[in-house]
């Protein structure tokens, strides 16, 4: 048996990373298994315990991985946009998209993983991840006159609620009204 560079090891980690954290958004983690996982990347199932020490290791490191992706994307809307206050439109725009709705493996981690984190009692280092990345996602979101907090909650429960519904008339409804409602301005 051949012998992997440290190289070709750092690699491969990267790459079953960068998998897991697709296809955990996009089935859950529990809708992919180790072995499919590592088949999906060309790699054999003894590979994936040399390089995590478990599958929930792997789901904390993929979902610090989905998290490092959206910072990459919300600094991306400052670039592109200009300014906060533009980007924050345009970020609401595509969050509640169709496009952002039938693309979950590429899609919002906060959206992503919370069935996951919510039914993973034991999963600490997990739930800590999420927690930090759900506050720096708000911390973007926020103006001058509030910390976004309800804002984020509603952005990914009318996400999750799309993806639930769809393929039917409701789905779109809820990303339309939801975006109605979020970019309504302010009752004086």
């Amino acid at each position: 048996m051949s012998r992997v560079s440290q190289a070709q090891a750092i690699e491969n980690r990267r790459r079953a990373v960068a998998a897991a954290s697709q296809l955990f958004r996009e089935r859950g983690v529990n809708g992919i298994s180790v072995a499919d996982l590592m088949k999906s990347i060309g790699l054999t199932t003894g590979g994936f315990y040399k390089q995590f020490a478990s599958k929930e290791a792997l789901v904390s490191e993929a979902a610090q991985a989905a998290f490092g992706d959206l910072e990459l994307l919300l600094a991306a809307f400052d670039t592109d946009h200009g300014d906060h206050d533009t980007a924050r439109g345009a970020l609401v725009d595509y969050y509640l998209s169709t496009e952002h709705r039938d693309q979950p493996g590429t899609g919002c981690p906060t959206a992503g993983f919370a069935g996951d984190v919510a039914r993973e009692p034991t999963a600490e280092e997990v739930r800590e991840t999420y927690a930090t990345g759900v506050e720096h996602f708000a911390a973007w979101m926020a103006t001058d006159t509030d910390d976004s907090l309800p804002v984020v909650a509603t952005l990914v429960g009318a996400l999750l609620l799309a993806r639930a519904t769809a393929g039917t008339e409701l789905s779109d409804k809820i990303l339309e009204s939801t975006h109605k409602a979020v970019t309504a301005p302010p009752e004086s």
